[in-house]
């Protein structure tokens, strides 16, 4: 039998931890190990549970999302934090996948979409919309600087794998990259695997902030 993937609810309404909590233990593939009501459990329950993902609303008391999402990638880089917000614009994005984040989901989202997303990222993939990769240009287009040079990091870069990562970061899918490029859906899989590894990213949300922050990918300043 697969082993089943491990979920914590970090919330601080009681309703929606107990929703969540019945939804992921609703899915054969998910269980549920834990509930979090503010930032600090999440990290204490994290660090003790060992969870694959971790469902994090991004607003709650002592320690907010975006620190506690920190901290739980920072003790435990196998642990995927999926955020969970009310606004798909919610000034906290940019900061949050600074912070390790992969991904973002509303909190009205569909129930088959929630459970989706969780074994998404599970699975190591980021979970980031176009108006997600949207936002996170925009936040660029405003920081910046124009002049930025390309750091050491990419100097480790093929050109084939500069073209994929500028594709990524203007948020195509393998298969548009694929398309664009004219080359097989592995081969640009196997392409993107190697900028994970040579960037130290946990998923493609990561690539994204990799190609703006170094410069490869100038934002749209318009």
């Amino acid at each position: 039998m697969t082993e089943r993937i491990r979920v914590l609810v970090a919330d601080d309404q009681a309703l929606l931890r107990g929703t969540f909590r019945l939804l992921v233990d609703s899915a054969p593939d998910l269980v549920a190990i834990g509930e979090a009501r503010t930032g600090a459990e999440a990290v204490d329950v994290a660090r003790r549970g060992d969870p694959d993902v971790v469902l994090m609303d991004i607003r709650m008391p002592e320690l907010d999302g975006i620190e506690a999402t920190r901290l739980i990638c920072a003790a435990s880089p196998g642990t995927r934090v999926l955020i969970l917000t009310m606004f798909d614009l919610d000034s906290y994005v940019f900061g949050a996948l600074r912070a390790g984040a992969s991904g973002f989901l509303l909190k009205d989202t569909p129930p088959e979409d929630l459970l989706s997303g969780i074994r998404t990222v599970a699975a190591g993939e980021g979970l980031l919309t176009p108006r997600m990769t949207g936002r996170l240009i925009a936040e660029f287009a405003r920081h910046a600087h124009p002049t930025a040079a390309v750091p050491r990091t990419l100097d480790g870069l093929t050109t084939r794998e500069r073209e994929v990562l500028t594709l990524v970061a203007r948020g195509l899918s393998n298969a548009e990259i694929a398309g664009h490029l004219h080359l097989s859906p592995a081969t640009v899989k196997s392409h993107v695997g190697h900028l994970f590894t040579k960037l130290a990213a946990r998923d493609r949300a990561q690539l994204v902030i990799a190609a703006y922050e170094s410069g490869l990918v100038a934002a749209d300043r318009r």
